[in-house]
Parts: structure tokens; sequence; C-alpha cells
């Protein structure tokens, strides 16, 4: 797996706990789930970043999952 791909991985997985934290919050229940994805994103995220060259930029971020989608999808 290369750094762009867990980049992209981990941004995504992030993005999709956020929604099951707070529903777990809100119906008073533990946020197993979801804080389990989210750890798991920040350590993908933290592995993309230092196997990169410099690391990333929030301005690099678009171009890096684009570049994933294409390169994976026909």
């Amino acid at each position: 797996m290369d750094a762009d791909l867990a980049m992209a991985i981990g941004l995504v997985l992030g993005v999709f706990s956020v929604p099951s934290i707070l529903s777990a919050i809100s119906e008073a229940r533990a946020p197993r789930v979801g804080a389990l994805v989210l750890v798991i994103a920040g350590g993908m995220i933290i592995w993309a970043i230092s196997q990169k060259p410099g690391g990333y930029t929030f301005a690099e971020l678009p171009a890096v999952i684009l570049n994933v989608i294409a390169r994976y999808l026909p």
C-alpha cells in the first residue's frame, strides 16, 4: 500500500466515523465502533505522512484523493 492510498482511505474512514460516533452519543450508547474506526483512520493518516518525504499539505489532499480514485477506478 502506498502512502497516497493510505491517506485517502484514512481520510474517508475518518469522515465516515463521525456520524457513527454522533449517533451513538445521541442514543446514550458508547461509540465503540466509531471510535475504533477513527483510531484506525488516524493510524493510516499518520503512517502515510511518515512514509512520504516532506509529508502532505492541506492543499495537496484533494489532488491525492483524485489521483487515488483515477488510479483504482477504471
